[in-house]
């Protein structure tokens, strides 16, 4: 088995084991994410992501219950639609004793529940008989730490590792030890209550004689720890769970909220909403959308900033958590071992020891060419939203120093687009938002060779300039505003000389160092419509282009034709469909007027989810044509939940209904509303608008929709525009 994830000078994901083979469950809360199948448990028989995983190392590998030896009987297995529990309900199969049936199965109900907060795993394990007889108990709990960094749990082999520290036992608990080659000791501290029986090198052994009609209740904690042994207060299960479920009330709270006449579709945006909560995590910056668990649960450039605009309608707080972090992340400096350069936007970021020695790139890394101009975007949209002026005059140097990066630096070859090619040996070969080793290339399938400038590069810089002019002038600087205009403007006939391919009716995916472009049919091209940059003849042409049936699967847009030379379903980004890029279309097609196309991609998503496992969206599934009455077909090594994929049906359903917020002005719109036959009514609760709230009623007529206000708070008007 070849257990490499570096091919090709690209860094992949192993797939020597399918995340569809077995569902898994997921619980993340701030650095720590746990990963472990239905019963509760971990293991790792097979290569795979289970474990508990704390800023980058696995502080758990093994947690495996057993009763009177042998693996307890699955009854159910759910997450909490908040996301804050898991739980599970088990029972005993036969026991045998000397060849006798001694407890028949399904007479004790074992029921577990876990959650995570603040680096701990809290689990709480109640057993009940419920036979007419006492009945001896005998559980065992098998635990292990390997201390793995997450690019060793991914599959990669080093040649040197730390060591692993002497197991402490004590009366009630034991603690994992290791000290990696960075000098940093890691341990795991795993604490019963009440006390067990007997603690070993590996684990617990609990026993106890169960009456009839009666349970016992035990609770464990597994805290992971850095550095130098802190004596700080332990909670306790409930204390620790209160703390949670407050924590959560109040990050919920911001938020607007949407209901619909459809539960299903409910279901969906529920699920989506609390996987984003799930994935953000609390900077000093503020609050910032993690990418995905199991192998992005860090910040990316790229991610955060787009999940950040598909919610900013719902809630700009997280905007302006992800313009914090990514203002004081961004590179000052020419660094070539880590693509940065004064200016640019971070990449990703990465803590654990093989970061921390430099064995992986990615302890910051910034071989992005799009988090820059996307960084510019989201900032003009961030304060279109919210009118948030004080907050713009602390980002002026970083947003000047982005544009920067743009004309100095985006540029390499001088070409008059902006364009990548890499400087460090060890990092990503493509650095736009498909970035596998293979994603860009010529009709004939031959790899495109850099500097290449993708086409929704140049849209993301289009609307950047816009939005960069926008702020100057707000800011006071209109001569510069003036200068960005026209700077935007020349890119755009540029750009429509170089990109536009009459012959396919869409957008080249790239122009390559030569000059030549790949002329390829790629939902690279909708992100054009986004970014504004297209024409409107040739905008909707690529639009109605993009929903053929060589480009659109029946559950949504294909990142690549299936007429094309490396189509591919089961591919990474050749042939595959990204929940997150299909939104993004969703929105360029609507600010085209061409609403139908929107409204396809809603309902395609929206089927999708009726099969999906608790109606979570994945980062992506394969791009094979719908089948009536089968489920799309999964990718294997999906991230779920995956932060802007769990964004999609927000920035979707705003397409659909043409919202548009205006918080300079204190203003809510609604451009040309349409809804899809399985949505009747829509309600938006809870829509802030500066101090004003708003709650909202659309609903659908044969021929429009109609608005209602339900209730006002605060000075906000509310326009329906057909």
């Amino acid at each position: 088995m070849n257990d490499i994830i570096r091919w090709n000078e690209q860094y992949y994901i192993l797939a020597s084991s399918s995340l569809a083979e077995g569902r898994t469950e997921v619980l993340k809360h701030g650095e720590t994410f746990a990963v472990f199948d239905r019963y509760g448990d971990m293991h790792q028989v097979l290569p795979g992501p289970q474990g508990l995983y704390h800023e980058g190392t696995r502080f758990l590998s093994q947690s495996e219950l057993l009763v009177q030896g042998q693996r307890p009987m699955l009854l159910s297995a759910t997450v909490k639609e908040d996301n804050t529990l898991f739980t599970v309900d088990l029972t005993n199969p036969d026991l045998m004793h000397n060849g006798q049936k001694v407890v028949q199965r399904g007479t004790v109900h074992l029921c577990r529940t876990r959650f995570l907060w603040e680096g701990t795993w809290y689990e709480r394990l109640r057993v009940r008989n419920y036979g007419s007889q006492s009945i001896p108990l005998a559980i065992t709990v098998a635990l292990d730490a390997d201390f793995a960094d997450l690019f060793e749990a991914r599959g990669r082999k080093r040649e040197r590792r730390g060591v692993r520290l002497k197991t402490v036992r004590s009366k009630n608990g034991l603690v994992f030890g290791y000290k990696g080659l960075d000098g940093v000791i890691r341990r795991t501290s795993v604490q019963c209550t009440p006390t067990p029986k007997r603690v070993t090198s590996n684990g617990f052994i609990i026993e106890s004689s169960l009456r009839p009609h009666a349970d016992l209740t035990w609770e464990m904690a597994l805290s992971c720890e850095i550095g130098e042994l802190r004596d700080r207060k332990k909670l306790n299960y409930e204390r620790a769970s209160q703390h949670a479920n407050r924590a959560l009330k109040g990050a919920t709270s911001h938020d607007a909220h949407v209901y619909t006449a459809n539960e299903q579709f409910n279901h969906w945006l529920n699920r989506s909403l609390a996987d984003l909560h799930m994935l953000i995590s609390d900077t000093p910056q503020g609050l910032y959308p993690y990418a995905g668990v199991p192998w992005f649960s860090v910040p990316f450039g790229r991610d955060g900033i787009i999940t950040a605009l598909q919610m900013l309608w719902m809630n700009p707080l997280f905007a302006r958590g992800v313009l914090g972090f990514l203002a004081a992340t961004q590179a000052t400096e020419v660094r070539p071992e880590q693509d940065a350069e004064p200016g640019k936007i971070l990449h990703e970021t990465r803590q654990g020891e093989m970061a921390a020695l430099g064995e992986i790139p990615f302890g910051k890394y910034y071989g992005s060419v799009d988090s820059t101009p996307l960084f510019l975007v989201l900032a003009g949209a961030y304060y279109e939203r919210t009118g948030d002026r004080a907050f713009l005059r602390t980002l002026w140097p970083h947003l000047k120093l982005a544009l920067e990066w743009i004309d100095q630096y985006g540029d390499p070859a001088g070409i008059g687009f902006t364009s990548y090619a890499r400087q460090s040996a060890t990092g990503l070969v493509h650095q736009g938002w498909k970035d596998s080793h293979d994603s860009v290339f010529h009709a004939d399938g031959i790899a495109a060779k850099g500097p290449i400038a993708l086409c929704e590069v140049q849209a993301y810089v289009y609307r950047a300039k816009h939005a960069g002019a926008q702020i100057a002038r707000v800011l006071g600087d209109s001569d510069h505003g003036d200068r960005l205009m026209k700077e935007a403007e020349a890119l755009r006939e540029r750009f429509e000389r170089a990109f536009w391919c009459e012959q396919l009716g869409t957008y080249a995916l790239a122009v390559d160092g030569r000059g030549r472009p790949c002329r390829v049919r790629t939902s690279n091209a909708g992100h054009c419509l986004y970014g504004g940059i297209a024409g409107q003849e040739r905008g909707l042409r690529t639009a109605h282009t993009l929903l053929t049936d060589e480009m659109f699967s029946g559950w949504g847009i294909r990142t690549l034709a299936a007429s094309e030379r490396r189509y591919n379903p089961m591919s990474y980004h050749n042939g595959s469909v990204w929940p997150h890029d299909n939104a993004i279309i969703a929105a360029g097609m609507a600010a085209y007027g061409y609403k139908e196309g929107a409204m396809r991609i809603l309902t395609g998503l929206f089927d999708a989810s009726l099969f999906l496992d608790l109606h979570r969206m994945p980062e992506l599934f394969c791009g094979f044509h719908r089948r009536p009455g089968e489920s799309p077909t999964r990718y294997p090594v999906a991230c779920a939940p995956q932060a802007w994929a769990a964004g999609a049906g927000f920035q979707a359903l705003q397409a659909c209904l043409g919202l548009q917020i205006d918080g300079t002005r204190r203003l809510v719109q609604f451009v040309r509303p349409t809804l899809p036959p399985f949505l009747e009514r829509v309600e938006l609760r809870n829509l802030s608008v500066g101090t004003a709230r708003l709650d909202l009623v659309l609903d659908r007529h044969e021929n429009e929709v109609a608005l209602r206000v339900v209730r006002r708070t605060g000075d906000v008007e509310v326009l329906l525009i057909v």
